[in-house]
């Protein structure tokens, strides 16, 4: 039996039906399409950025079943390209795998696109769909870097596990008076630049740091900084040269680390996107690094 739906071009439209008023916001071009088992196609989700889609596979298909997959996306939506990731369950597996492997660099379907310019909430970012699993904006956090713009007037935001700064952009949007985004990648906070300036933002290289976010925490900690809001929004596992960081077994860690910096009546804004681990969980270890903190 097939591990996809019957009459699979009609899930997919009706998918895209129940975006409702996204279908025709010009300030948000990048958004959830498909969300698997919700929307009829379990393990399997898809993004639009502007005209071009990327589905991910969260489970194995057959090179027929994936052909299937990828001919409906371009029926049902008509995107201009539809890029394919495919994605472990488990982060650490990356290590193990080609690249090429799981995300091709070139487009399944339709013209391979280098990159374009998707929107959300009326801001631009860059979008690189052949340049690995992660294409350049998390969108699951789309609500809450519309919250941190509306906040953010006359604030100070540290901004850690940038990536290419979607809420450092936000931030700064907003009107916040100074936003630091640490990450571990150079490549990717110079990628960040580019996103601030594509929104008329001034860049300062100092507020864009490359490095081990746990030494920084504890640099910025024994120089007695502190920030209005401090945003950890960490990928689920990664390593540096210093650290490995789960967010499974580590966030209280982080909760504890972060939360040094947070100044008197400020916010520590902790997300997480590790589906396996129950909400709960992720509540009490936050609490309890916050508590070891002096912060609770």
């Amino acid at each position: 039996m097939s591990a996809l739906p019957p009459r699979l071009v009609d899930t997919l439209r009706a998918a895209r039906a129940r975006r409702g008023a996204l279908l025709s916001d010009a300030a948000t071009t990048a958004f959830r399409l498909l969300n698997g088992a919700g929307d009829g196609v379990p393990d399997v989700t898809a993004d639009v950025f502007g005209d071009v889609v990327v589905v991910s596979l969260y489970r194995d298909l057959s090179e027929a079943e994936e052909a299937t997959l990828l001919d409906a996306a371009a029926a049902a939506w008509t995107p201009r390209s539809v890029y394919l990731k495919r994605r472990p369950r488990e982060a650490r597996v990356l290590a193990n795998v080609a690249k090429d492997a799981l995300a091709p660099e070139v487009a399944a379907r339709g013209e391979s696109v280098e990159d374009l310019v998707a929107k959300e909430n009326g801001l631009s970012f860059h979008i690189r769909p052949g340049q690995g699993l992660s294409v350049g904006l998390y969108l699951d956090m789309r609500d809450t870097r519309a919250w941190l713009q509306a906040q953010a007037p006359g604030l100070t935001v540290l901004n850690l596990f940038a990536y290419t700064c979607g809420f450092g952009v936000a931030a700064t949007a907003g009107g916040a008076k100074r936003v630091l985004n640490l990450d571990a990648s150079r490549r990717v906070l110079e990628w960040g630049e580019e996103n601030a300036r594509l929104n008329g933002q001034g860049v300062d290289r100092y507020d864009y740091v490359a490095g081990d976010v746990f030494d920084w925490l504890q640099r910025l900690s024994r120089k007695g900084e502190a920030f209005d809001v401090v945003v950890a929004d960490p990928p689920s596992f990664s390593t540096t040269r210093t650290t490995r960081f789960s967010a499974a077994r580590d966030y209280s860690r982080l909760a504890e680390a972060a939360s040094r910096v947070v100044a008197p009546g400020g916010r520590l804004v902790a997300c997480c996107n590790l589906a396996g681990l129950p909400v709960r969980r992720f509540e009490t270890m936050v609490l309890e690094g916050v508590t070891r903190a002096g912060r609770g």
